[in-house]
């Protein structure tokens, strides 16, 4: 991912009002990302538990979409989306946000399960379990990032586009 400033990621939100791009924080230790260590830039609002943010590189362009995670459970754990992540150290919660343009005035919505605080980057990094004789770990954590990339890309540009 490439680096950002403060005012390219507060221009990057599509679905969100300029009041409301205002008033985003930033994530702590923003100028210490590792912006090449990531597929996408996910955080959490420290005053309001429930909001949440993404940054995703889609087309070569940075695109910000504000989420709100739903204040239902489920009565089994999920499984996340983005990382599909088996053997998840961290909660799952399912996040919903408004499509961009007269879609999203409009009302409508889309929703997915991810890591409740982004962790995806991390989980795809970790080298997964041999699972026999001659397998290649480096190529399936590849294949795990690769994964992570298109269902977050994907997903961005559903909110994007505003179907």
């Amino acid at each position: 991912m490439h680096v950002l400033t403060e005012k390219d990621v507060r221009a990057s939100f599509v679905n969100a009002s300029l009041r409301e791009r205002n008033a985003i924080p930033l994530p702590d230790r923003f100028p210490d990302v590792g912006w090449g260590a990531i597929d996408f830039l996910g955080w959490r609002d420290p005053k309001l538990p429930l909001m949440g943010y993404i940054i995703v590189p889609v087309d070569e362009k940075p695109v910000g979409i504000l989420l709100r995670e739903t204040e239902s459970r489920t009565r089994a754990r999920p499984q996340c989306s983005w990382c599909a992540d088996v053997t998840l150290p961290n909660d799952v919660a399912f996040f919903i946000a408004k499509r961009a343009g007269a879609s999203g005035r409009n009302g409508n919505t889309i929703g997915t399960l991810a890591c409740a605080r982004f962790e995806c980057n991390g989980n795809v990094r970790k080298p997964p379990l041999v699972a026999y004789l001659g397998f290649d770990v480096e190529a399936a954590r590849q294949r795990r990032i690769e994964a992570l990339r298109t269902s977050v890309t994907g997903f961005a540009r559903d909110v994007r586009d505003g179907a």
